[in-house]
């Protein structure tokens, strides 16, 4: 009996077990047969291959700055930074203008080596190094330009004679840009060109009912606020061309955010190693930081693991439900998160080898997103740094990436995209049917709407 007992038990658990492998292959046949089952931005998709995630590009926007009267020989230069008001009115920062020429024809370059030719992959001008960081216009001579760029470390930036001239290879013109829903440039805030050296973020906070403009310059070390319509310079925070770490002085600041009651919160920054936090009138409260870790990508220093310790301060977002800051330390490959007032709770490693992220945006969502300059790709975390989703190709042509520098969404969910390298703004439309857990955020609205 007790044989023929195990024998039934044994072959009950033989029929479960098969039973449960048919099942499972029936299941996985049965997903494979699915459209679109898999990882998509768009179930459903046939032959996509995800370059532009869950959006669309909308080509030909912008209208280019050479569409002005008077400016045909000029097109944009670095694009540093760009906010959306609304759908139809977008704030676009650049570093001035550079001339307006067709790509060049292949070549080869046997004065510099063998088999070598130039373009490379369509890749032929980096407006990041081809644009100027400013001096006021008081000189001509490139060399100055160059002194003033990366915060005047003489190891850093272009080196070379002073065969460049403003007003020839670079224009210092039109560095904001605002411009419709059609790409069409309603205003240019010419008037206030003299007082960028190299403006790096623009924005208008979310509880901001008047609707003021900041805009944050990491070389000349200040952030300035603005009047809505570019009329007033209302505030200047921090100490023109003066470095520092106090509440009067900046090291090269980069980006902001804001809490619901109007503090807000600076990374400063390039070569400072600190969070500042002022309250809504801009007035000084209290900073985080210590200095820890390289200071760029060719020293021998190694990467930072102490909390609160910074390289490269390059980023910073806020999470409004919980009120946890989200720091950038860029060069040490981490994000570092606090609480509001500079408290370490945790971080994570960024698993690519090297990372070189350039921003850093939460908004209304529950998840993080980020540009990585070293992979070109957008990438979406949720809060605890898991990766829940990335895409980007790097490119020159419509859709594709090349140093995503700002980033900023509308209300109609709309997605725009400043190249540091490609020297442009794009904008990107969500398709139709597309998952809305790779849709980027849209900002939190709290004093306006549109």
């Amino acid at each position: 009996m007790r044989k023929l007992a195990l024998i039934v038990v044994v072959l009950a658990i033989g029929a479960g077990i098969g039973f449960w492998i048919s099942n499972r292959r029936a299941s996985v046949a049965e997903g494979q047969a699915k459209p679109g089952a898999g990882f998509a931005a768009l179930p459903g998709s046939l032959g996509a291959e995800d370059v532009d995630g869950p959006y669309e590009v909308v080509k030909g926007w912008p209208k280019d700055v050479s569409t002005l009267p008077g400016n045909e020989k000029w097109t944009y230069g670095a694009a540093e930074g760009v906010f959306a008001e609304s759908p139809n009115r977008v704030y676009m920062l650049f570093r001035g203008e550079l001339p307006k020429m067709a790509p060049p024809k292949a070549r080869l370059l046997p004065e510099v080596g063998p088999s070598i030719s130039f373009p490379v992959a369509g890749l032929w001008r980096d407006t990041t190094t081809a644009s100027p960081p400013g001096t006021g216009g008081t000189d001509n001579n490139m060399a100055e330009w160059m002194t003033a760029w990366e915060g005047k470390a003489p190891d850093i930036g272009i080196k070379g004679p002073p065969y460049r001239k403003m007003g020839v290879d670079a224009n210092w013109e039109n560095c904001l840009v605002v411009v419709d829903g059609q790409g069409n440039i309603i205003e240019t805030w010419k008037q206030w060109d003299k007082l960028f050296r190299r403006p790096h973020s623009v924005y208008i906070s979310p509880y901001d009912p008047d609707k003021n403009v900041w805009v944050v310059d990491d070389n000349i070390q200040v952030i300035y606020k603005f009047t809505h319509d570019g009329k007033q310079l209302l505030q200047t925070i921090g100490t023109p061309e003066k470095e520092g770490a106090d509440a009067n002085h900046f090291n090269r600041p980069t980006y902001i955010d804001w809490l619901p009651d109007g503090t807000f919160f600076v990374s400063d920054g390039y070569t400072g190693t600190r969070v500042a936090k002022f309250d809504k009138n801009g007035k000084f409260i209290m900073d985080w930081g210590m200095k820890g870790g390289p200071r760029g990508g060719g020293d021998n220093e190694p990467v930072e693991t102490r909390p609160g310790y910074f390289s490269n301060v390059h980023g910073i977002a806020i999470d409004q439900k919980t009120r946890q800051v989200f720091v950038n330390d860029r060069n040490n490959h981490r994000i570092q998160v606090f609480d509001e007032n500079g408290k370490y709770l945790r971080e994570w490693k960024v698993d690519a080898s090297p990372s070189s992220l350039h921003l850093l945006y939460i908004g209304s969502g529950n998840t993080i997103w980020t540009f990585d300059r070293t992979t070109n790709k957008m990438v979406e975390w949720d809060l605890q740094g898991h990766l829940l989703y990335a895409w980007g190709t790097m490119g020159n042509f419509p859709g594709a990436l090349w140093g995503v520098h700002g980033l900023s969404v509308d209300q109609d969910g709309n997605l725009y995209l400043a190249e540091v390298d490609n020297g442009r703004v794009e904008k990107f439309a969500p398709k139709a049917g597309a998952n809305p857990a790779f849709v980027v955020a849209k900002p939190n609205y709290s004093a306006w709407k549109d």
